[in-house]
């Protein structure tokens, strides 16, 4: 690892030093140019105090004075998208020139509709969310703030289009529109996430309090960030940098009463003379969930300690921002055995496992994290630059990441059973071309080297193995004046080589253990080398066309690509995780999809409407199968990797009403449907009833919330809300019934409901906020169809109706947020 870190530090330095970056290309040296403006009620013509002016090419922002001004000042002469916002008022959005000193006034319209203006994911650079072609959304920092969850996937997962797949609350894996794992790529502020995405018995390695607003793109996005995005992008965003001259800060807490979960969470930022630097640090605990037919769920605890921080400095040549984080989250693993009569959860205490005692209740309610846990641990550093080339411009972020993933399997001896290190280091380049009468042209390449080593554990699901990643493209946009045109090539390649892994017993422990040379005389050889290069062409095309200031109408065609993971080529073993026998295939070929997207938006200041409907063919996709299951103390099911044409298509709809005059009243409802098709396996002509639905398709899914924004409720109060929310699934009866992989799940109802408000002090400055959120208020039994725990049952034919582990019941939440703001004397 350190050798790792070595040659990212010296490529940092190198890469960061503003000399390298103004020769070369070009010797022009870049011209700093001033923006300045007012912004004010376009109403009233009054200064509107504390409004946020931020360009996001650029990582740098301000806020209006007293009087309404702003400025912004040093920076490079460029073609910008910059954004205004205000609370209450919608976003103003101007692409501007700064070839030189520039005056840029904004007048901002009340709107009660919440909009959300400018995005930074799925297209080269910053765009308006109504102008780009791609299906997108994004998450406010609000959205966040006033509803209930446990990790930061399970926060967004009842966005239209999106669900999680879960394992307990700690651990969700996103899915987009029916797909997930390694076909969905997660960003942490533009920068790919790598931590075993293949596995789906734990969560993203993010600390959820370092997030302020997600961007989630539904569809192929292979032709800007390659493989593992042909579902679509989460990108993660951590807050912007505080205007010059200012610290702000919070601190954060949260208790949640199901599982006894305590959170708490310290942030501080500052900027001056344009050095912005952050720091936070978090944690959380919790003890087993609860529902009215398990009880308490054995093994389902968890602890999570996170630390970040990030400096950064913007100049007349660019930006480079520096940031580091870590993460550690010791996580139970269930197992979902139990007494047969009593059918209360049991524990394994010996090795060979021949009795199970029952779980007693004091063990239930312990915060204590027991023997079978896991480990896992991540570490990341990583730089995004970005360098000012005459009138033109180079970006470039590089990561290094280091996962580290232990479960620990053996309950009398402290040594993992699963020991997986991933080394990763990503890159990402980027030229922007000057932008000349509406054409904008990217070119870059972007890709990554990993290594992942097995040998320290004493069960092997899969060998040790490493990667290298590439990815050119070019991507083009046209810009008129209410048609916007964009799209691109890309060719991705990846040389994969897995190593063979022979093993043999410790005569110490009589645990298995990886030997090499002269040892591997007589050993096993669960693994065999293996080599092998992937590669495939993907691209876009797209436009958008806005018939009014209103309505805008897009359509989108994606070709994504996909190459295998490591689980799907070579995985051939017992993962205890997943109480599986996992079993992969050295054929598969890589996946290709074709999507079709067809959205309009319509937004008005009383009523917002967006439905979008999409048309997905995915050739080779892979998917698992259940093959076998074994009976005893507890039951293994074994798992093989399947290829087939795959074929989805769906959509979502939202309607967004703010009843004239009751504008601090909120009606808002969401529908979203996805349909998907086992089209044969090997070219099969007939496909049985039991095979012809794909797994880990989520139900329909509508949602509709009733909230109350009161701006100011009484003297000292301010920026209430009221909220009331009913959630309905469907059944799934459309399941992947082969070999009982699944099982059609019941259709359920649930109902939330929340308060909250800021308190201020005598000038309208928030002392504290604070929320009370209610999730499940009539404590409703159910089982989500992505709820991996509805299998956990090692008595199927128990002829009690209500088999495998239900999901979470009623839970309160209690938050409280202090925020800190301070200015820095000139």
């Amino acid at each position: 690892m350190k050798k790792y870190l070595l040659l990212y530090v010296a490529f940092l330095f190198i890469s960061n030093s503003p000399v390298s970056a103004q020769t070369g290309a070009t010797k022009r040296i870049p011209v700093r140019v001033i923006l300045s403006g007012k912004v004010t009620d376009a109403k009233t013509g009054l200064p509107l105090q504390g409004a946020s002016i931020y360009i996001s090419d650029l990582k740098t922002g301000t806020t209006s004075d007293s009087a309404g001004n702003y400025i912004l000042k040093n920076l490079p002469n460029n073609n910008y998208v910059i954004e205004a916002r205000f609370i209450g008022y919608k976003n103003a959005v101007q692409t501007v020139l700064l070839a030189e000193n520039t005056l840029l006034n904004f007048n901002l319209t009340i709107s009660i509709t919440e909009e959300n203006e400018v995005v930074v994911t799925g297209s080269s650079k910053a765009t308006s969310i109504r102008r780009n072609p791609i299906p997108i959304v994004s998450v406010s920092k609000q959205y966040l703030q006033q509803n209930l969850s446990t990790n930061i996937i399970d926060a967004i997962s009842r966005v239209p289009g999106v669900n999680a797949v879960t394992t307990g609350p700690n651990v969700s894996k996103p899915f987009i529109r029916g797909l997930g794992f390694n076909r969905i790529l997660t960003l942490y502020d533009g920068v790919r996430q790598e931590g075993q995405q293949w596995g789906d018995e734990h969560g993203i390695e993010v600390d959820q309090n370092s997030v302020e607003r997600v961007e989630v793109v539904k569809g192929p996005a292979s032709l800007i960030y390659g493989s593992d995005a042909v579902a679509g992008v989460i990108n993660l965003l951590p807050p912007n940098p505080p205007a010059e001259g200012s610290i702000l800060g919070n601190i954060s807490s949260e208790y949640q009463t199901n599982n006894g979960l305590s959170s708490s969470s310290a942030m501080i930022s500052g900027n001056k003379n344009a050095i912005c630097w952050m720091v936070r640090g978090s944690f959380k605990t919790a003890s087993n969930y609860q529902n009215k037919v398990d009880g308490r769920v054995y093994g389902t605890g968890f602890k999570e300690t996170d630390l970040g921080a990030l400096i950064g400095i913007n100049r007349s040549w660019g930006y480079t921002h520096f940031g580091i984080s870590t993460f550690n989250d010791l996580q139970e693993i269930p197992d979902g055995s139990r007494d047969s009569a009593s059918r209360r959860f049991t524990k394994q205490i010996t090795e060979e496992d021949t009795l199970r005692p029952i779980v007693s209740d004091a063990e239930l309610s312990s915060y204590k994290i027991t023997s079978l846990h896991q480990r896992v641990q991540h570490y990341r550093i990583y730089t995004a630059n970005n360098f000012i080339l005459g009138t033109g411009r180079l970006a470039l972020n590089l990561a290094y990441q280091n996962s580290i993933r232990q479960e620990f399997s053996h309950p009398i001896v402290p040594v993992a059973g699963l020991y997986l290190s991933l080394n990763t280091f990503s890159y990402d380049a980027k030229y922007y071309f000057p932008e000349k009468n509406g054409w904008d042209i990217t070119a870059g390449v972007n890709g990554m080297y990993q290594k992942n080593s097995v040998e320290k554990g004493t069960e092997f699901i899969i060998p040790s193995y490493n990667q290298f990643d590439a990815g050119p493209f070019l991507f083009i946009k046209k810009a008129m004046k209410k048609l916007e045109v964009a799209g691109g090539l890309r060719y991705d390649t990846r040389a994969f080589n897995n190593k063979a892994l022979y093993t043999k017993s410790d005569p110490v422990t009589g645990f298995a253990k990886a030997v090499e040379g002269i040892d591997t005389a007589g050993a096993d050889n669960p693994f065999y080398a293996y080599k092998h290069t992937f590669s495939g062409v993907s691209g876009s095309l797209g436009l958008s066309y806005r018939f009014s200031d209103e309505f805008t109408g897009k359509l989108n065609i994606g070709r994504g690509f996909r190459a295998p993971n490591i689980s799907e080529i070579s995985a051939n073993g017992i993962h205890p995780g997943t109480n599986a026998f996992q079993m992969g295939n050295l054929n598969f070929k890589p996946e290709f999809n074709l999507q079709q997207d067809i959205g309009i938006n319509y937004n008005t200041s009383h009523v917002t409407i967006n439905a979008e409907i999409f048309n997905n063919t995915i050739n080779n996709y892979i998917f698992n199968q259940k093959i076998s299951s074994s009976t005893g103390q507890v039951v293994i099911d074994t798992f093989q990797f399947q290829a087939a044409k795959a074929h989805l298509y769906g959509g979502e709809f939202s309607i967004d009403i703010h009843p004239h005059p009751l504008d601090w009243l909120h009606f808002e409802n969401s529908l979203s449907l996805v349909y998907g098709n086992n089209e044969g396996i090997n070219n099969q002509k007939s496909i049985s009833d039991s095979a012809k639905y794909l797994p880990f398709i989520p139900p329909l899914h509508t949602f509709s919330e009733l909230r109350a924004n009161i701006k100011k409720l009484s003297k000292g109060i301010g920026n209430a809300f009221v909220k009331m929310q009913l959630e309905n699934y469907a059944a799934q009866k459309r399941a992947y019934l082969e070999f009982d992989t699944e099982t059609p799940t019941p259709g359920y109802q649930l109902f939330n409901a929340g308060f909250g408000a800021d308190i201020t002090n005598r000038k309208g400055n928030t002392l504290f906020s604070f929320s009370f959120i209610g999730d499940n208020l009539f404590d409703v039994a159910y089982q989500s169809h992505l709820n991996r725990l509805k299998y956990f049952e090692d008595y199927p034919d128990d002829p009690r109706s209500r088999h495998g582990i239900y999901n979470m019941g009623r839970n309160f939440s209690l938050k409280f947020n202090v925020p800190l703001n301070f200015s820095i004397k000139q």
